[in-house]
């Protein structure tokens, strides 16, 4: 039995968890910042540092205390987010893990956040089990600043297929949003306001969707464009863009552009690549649009889909202490040199273990 207690600051959520093998969710306790940056329309750094500092050491109490951990030398490892992210941010998360791990002599795991999404798909949750040990499997990383395909043929073995030239489509979702007077954070708001749209009222751009040099690349600064095109447009001949059915209609017609570029080109690859499995991850997967339409496409192709559930979607610790268990059983030395990380904003995940 293996238990680990990871902390994730990367962006705007203070978390804490605790899991068992990898698998068992003992502790989930995430702190959100969503409403005090609602005001800016978008995470202000130095805002959500501060507020991580003010949060931290009660999320990770509630996390220890909710797990039935006493002490944290009860503990087999501490896991935290090294990057990508906020340095701020990250850095909140990083030297509290490292004082804790001083303190107990618990080794100290860095993770890349993108992995942890990956392992989001790992957590088994009583009778939503998770991803199988059965490779090769198919990642569809979407989240707010990425878009990423990438091919496992192992744990802690990622190629990277493709991923996106400009906009991710997180970031997508936002900028549309504001457009269109929606609100942030933009996916939620373009998914609610899409409900009571129809889909087909404008046309829209699938970016890069038969480029054969780009097969598993997405670009969605195109189709962002093109939405700001059709506001001025209709602005021009008397429709106000940000009326209610009119932003609906419009946001529907966007949400379906997104969703069809992401869910053919992970259709293609799962083609070709053989994959036995198709897992999806990050903040995006929790809309319903994506998650209805990968369940009918890899339903009809016979491949076994993993979309976490909603609150393991969004940013949380869950997910980085699975992610840290793989790493552990893939590379026992994974924790050396622990006390001595620093941070990343910019942290690729890059392949590992050859």
């Amino acid at each position: 039995m293996t238990r680990i207690l990871a902390i994730e600051t990367s962006c705007d959520e203070t978390a804490a968890a605790v899991v068992e093998d990898g698998r068992k969710l003992l502790a989930n306790v995430v702190s959100t910042q969503i409403e005090l940056h609602r005001r800016f329309g978008g995470v202000f750094p130095e805002v959500a540092s501060r507020q991580h500092v003010l949060a931290i050491q009660t999320v990770i109490g509630e996390a220890l205390s909710a797990a039935g951990v006493d002490r944290v030398s009860d503990l087999d490892a501490i896991a935290v987010t090294q990057g990508p992210g906020l340095a701020g941010s990250l850095l909140v998360g990083v030297n509290t893990a490292k004082g804790l791990s001083f303190a107990s002599g618990v080794p100290l795991l860095p993770i890349n956040h993108l992995e942890g999404h990956i392992y989001s798909n790992w957590i088994d949750l009583g009778d939503r089990p998770g991803a199988q040990d059965d490779f090769p499997i198919l990642v569809l990383i979407v989240s707010g600043g990425h878009t990423e395909l990438i091919l496992m043929r192992g744990h802690g073995t990622y190629e990277l297929l493709g991923s996106t030239l400009d906009d991710a489509a997180g970031e997508a979702f936002d900028k549309v949003a504001r457009l269109l007077n929606l609100g942030y954070p933009g996916g939620p708001s373009i998914q609610a306001a899409a409900e009571r749209g129809e889909a087909n009222r404008y046309p829209l751009p699938r970016p890069l969707m038969d480029a054969a040099n780009h097969r598993f690349n997405f670009s969605f600064s195109g189709l962002k464009t093109a939405v700001l095109n059709l506001t001025r447009q209709l602005e021009r001949v008397g429709i106000e863009p940000t009326a209610k059915q009119t932003a609906a209609d419009i946001a529907a017609s966007f949400q379906e552009a997104v969703v069809d570029v992401l869910v053919e080109k992970s259709a293609e690859a799962a083609r070709i690549y053989a994959v036995r499995q198709v897992c999806i991850c990050g903040g995006v997967s929790a809309n319903a649009t994506l998650r209805i339409a990968a369940e009918k496409r890899f339903g009809a192709m016979g491949i076994p889909l993993h979309i976490p559930p909603l609150f393991l979607c969004t940013d949380n610790a869950a997910m980085i202490a699975a992610a840290a268990f793989y790493r552990l059983k893939t590379d026992p030395e994974a924790a050396a040199g622990g006390l001595s990380m620093d941070v990343f904003a910019n942290l690729p995940l890059t392949k590992k273990n050859g």
